[in-house]
């Protein structure tokens, strides 16, 4: 047996005990204790060491000195002040208690030497699982090949996951006890750092509590536990709890996880008399806040009220001076509901960022209701969240669920229940919005933290919500053998051809072809995914695998990976993105440099102002017009192109461009006052409304041209066309270009400069001689009081103009 730190007496009744301190013994299962016996227990004389003989010295110390203190501590005098002593703390003595372990397994293995948390994490599960440390290793080793049990990492997987396989609860019933909190948190550590360089265990327990839990031990061993967190969103909510930080400290993980369970007793606690009508539904949040009402805006008129929000609708009830109207239902369950952040105010103005719409293609009416949150916009944020995940929850459902009636689902072992695991994750996922926002860890965008309405604009999402509905909808089949598309050699058909393209999960669970509703499903992508479902790891479950990832692990992992290139691209956008016309018409001259160098060289080859250089460039064209080589001109350029752009990234990732290569560089614009900006946007709104107008009226007298405002016009560019095309049909393309050509490049000779000068003036006349369109403006139509617009007053305005206007031009 190997030493112990500090030591306990192992005992392996029918259950076990973690816990704590007689007066703080807290249940962690429902029918389970673990106990951490400590200092009564008997010496083993054979594993007697001067480190142990100290350790257990000063924790019997210490806590001598604690009785001592609680003894005195009535005989101190009433006005003095006690400083807060850490050791006297509930979490200190669960904490202390953990530690109390016996250690049967070695730390020094041939691979390293396991850290405290290790070890700890798994001595605690093994004993949980009813075995001793020593034993659940030798069981590992018979049930996965070598290359997995000699990483101690999966080693502490396996001890953990086997306990949480036990449960299948929506909220693992564990979570209520303070040891077992802190105990998924050392988990996290030892899976984050199996190994250590120190072999003190005071050093390492000096500084457990003090760590940070990463991201990725965060994303691997959170979601294992029924409730905490869903994998799709893991992520987000990491982001959420560390902030700053670079991991989770142990005081963000217990207070997520206490409130997340207070908000969690809230909702079961919740008994609305006012709506007799919602027995059979579940109460989510109530939004009813005497300092924070919410307004519901109809007919440009606010009435404050109570919001009620359950799993299958949102309730208002309105409050009068009467007292309270009857309350009014939204169904949020049928489809083609719509959730939007959206502005109110007075007499229909859009004054007051802070409310939220919801609306249906099908339905007239709309609700519009405003939270008022003095604080900021959150409050408006986090309902739009907990609305749009109820309507994309029963979304989910019609779209990856079978009917209640579907005969099917008693086909399926536990596939009934389907509908009630995936509102109760949805549940779950709300209540831990609400417990963010008390915590007030707000994250960027709360709809990140719930699953459902995350994924339907997420990338790689449509994967994932399959996942997720062969998680809660597959199981073992009952009767009948049916083949997939996964395993089509292991599954033997006796259905007919049109039943024979079914999922599966790891664990063998069967998703019937016939409830796959979705367009998603029929998508490479998601062929290719389900194509590759076997697993190297030890499965404990569907959601629990060992040494590798679950489905919905694998398809989240997408998504993330795509999600953060969509994040890359998007932060190089919204860095590019310039405040001000001046700064962007800056950018718009710098990027379209090289067009306009290449213009300035062209206009410079037309003007022969290095004649070599003009007479070398058509040399090269008159050869390719006529040796027939201009179609090979685009695939020539294409390919130089994209040599160029491969040199270019060999060298980039030798290092050899620099880091900055390819960027844009500007200058800021001079610092001005707010007049200065007033009178630059007025400057700027005045030329855009100059060139529009320039634009239209070239517009209107091209319209003009082909609708024939202008007979003798018309019947000149008619002639004109006609002329061309019979040219173009006559004479070959090569003899029009090379004449196109010469003539672009002899303008700027003295023998053609003065015809090209009368050219270009007759063709200025004849066109400032042309007709605009005529315009007629309506006057403005209101759809509340459309005014009846005579159509004969109409049609006199518009042959007044047309008549005026051939007047002129006669």
């Amino acid at each position: 047996m190997g030493p112990k730190f500090p030591m306990s007496q192992l005992k392996t009744p029918n259950y076990y005990v973690i816990s704590c301190h007689r007066k703080y013994s807290t249940r962690i299962l429902c029918h389970q204790k673990f106990s951490f016996k400590s200092l009564g227990d008997k010496w083993n004389l054979n594993d007697l060491t001067a480190s142990s003989i100290q350790e257990r010295l000063n924790v019997l110390m210490s806590r001598t000195q604690n009785f001592l203190n609680e003894v005195t501590s009535p005989l101190a005098k009433s006005g003095q002040t006690k400083k807060p002593d850490p050791e006297n703390d509930v979490g200190f003595q669960v904490m202390e208690d953990i530690f109390m372990v016996e250690q049967t397994i070695e730390r020094r293995t041939p691979y390293g030497t396991l850290s405290l948390a290790a070890v700890i994490c798994i001595e605690q599960f093994s004993r949980m699982n009813g075995l001793t440390g020593n034993k659940m290793k030798n069981i590992f080793q018979t049930l996965v090949p070598e290359t997995l049990y000699t990483d101690a990492r999966n080693f502490v997987e396996y001890c953990c996951f086997r306990f949480l396989s036990r449960d299948t609860s929506d909220i693992h019933p564990s979570l209520q006890d303070p040891a077992f909190q802190r105990l998924i948190f050392i988990t996290m550590l030892a899976w984050q750092n199996p190994y250590t360089n120190f072999l003190s265990s005071n050093a390492e327990k000096a500084s457990l509590q003090s760590k940070l839990v990463t991201e990725e031990a965060f994303v691997r061993i959170a979601p294992a536990v029924s409730g905490v967190v869903d994998r799709p969103t893991v992520h987000h909510l990491f982001k959420a709890l560390s902030g700053d930080q670079e991991g989770i400290s142990m005081s963000a993980w217990l207070a997520y996880i206490n409130e997340y369970l207070k908000v969690r007793r809230e909702n079961r606690s919740y008994q609305i008399p006012e709506f007799p009508q919602i027995d059979d539904e579940k109460i989510l949040c109530i939004g009813a806040n005497n300092k924070q009402p919410v307004l519901k805006w109809e007919n440009n008129m606010a009435w404050p009220g109570k919001l009620t929000l359950t799993d299958k609708a949102i309730y208002f009830e309105a409050v009068g001076l009467l007292g309270n109207k009857r309350a009014m239902r939204l169904d949020l369950t049928y489809d083609g509901l719509k959730v939007e952040k959206a502005k109110v105010g007075p007499l229909g103005s859009s004054l007051f960022d802070s409310a939220v719409s919801i609306s249906s293609s099908s339905e007239p009416n709309w609700w519009a209701l405003e939270f008022i949150d003095l604080g900021g916009e959150m409050r408006r944020d986090i309902w739009n969240a907990l609305i749009s995940e109820v309507i994309a929850l029963h979304k989910f459902i019609h779209e990856h669920g079978p009917e209640d009636s579907d005969e099917s689902l008693f086909n399926v072992y536990g596939a009934r229940k389907g509908k009630q695991r995936a509102t109760a994750s949805a549940i779950n996922g709300m209540a831990r919005l609400q417990a963010l926002q008390h915590l007030r860890k707000f994250p960027d965008d709360p709809i990140k933290l719930v699953q459902f309405s995350y994924l339907q604009n997420a990338p790689h999402g449509d994967i994932v919500l399959q996942t997720l509905a062969v998680n809660y909808w597959g199981g073992q089949l009952v009767t009948g053998f049916i083949n997939t598309r996964s395993q089509p050699e292991n599954r033997l058909s006796n259905e007919t051809t049109e039943n024979c393209n079914h999922a599966f999960d790891i664990d063998g669970s069967v998703y019937l072809q016939k409830w796959m509703k979705s367009q998603s499903w029929a998508s490479s992508t998601s062929t290719t995914f389900w194509k590759n479902t076997s697993t190297k790891g030890l499965v404990l479950s569907k959601n629990l695998v060992v040494a590798d990832l679950s489905l919905t692990e694998r398809a989240a992992k997408t998504s993330k990976q795509k999600y953060q290139v969509v994040e890359k691209t998007q932060a190089t956008i919204n860095a590019a993105t310039l405040k001000g016309i001046p700064s962007n018409i800056d950018l718009f001259k710098e990027l379209i440099f090289p067009i306009t160098l290449t213009v300035k060289n062209f206009e410079k080859l037309r003007r022969w102002e290095e004649p070599h250089l003009t007479v070398g460039f058509l040399g090269i064209t008159y050869t390719m017009i006529f040796r027939n080589l201009l179609s090979y001109m685009l695939p020539t350029m294409l390919m130089i192109t994209a040599v160029g752009m491969l040199t270019i990234r060999g060298l980039k990732e030798q290092g050899r461009l620099g880091r900055f290569f390819g960027g844009v560089t500007i200058r800021d614009q001079p610092p001005s006052n707010t007049i200065q900006k007033i009178i630059a946007v007025k400057d700027a709104m005045r030329d855009v409304e100059n060139i529009t107008q320039k634009v239209n009226v070239s517009l209107l007298k091209i319209r003009s041209i082909l609708l024939s405002g202008n007979p003798q016009i018309t019947t000149e560019v008619a002639v004109l066309m006609l002329t061309w095309s019979a040219i173009l049909f006559i004479v070959p393309f090569k003899y029009i270009l090379s004449f196109l050509l010469f003539d672009a490049f002899t303008r700027e000779l003295e023998f053609r400069k003065e015809m090209v000068k009368r050219f270009m003036k007759l063709l200025r006349e004849r066109w400032h001689a042309v007709p605009a369109a005529p315009v007629a403006v309506l006057p403005f139509e209101n759809e509340e009081s459309k005014p009846e617009i005579s159509l004969k007053v109409i049609e006199n305005k518009l042959k007044s103009q047309g008549n005026q206007s051939s007047g002129k031009s006669k």
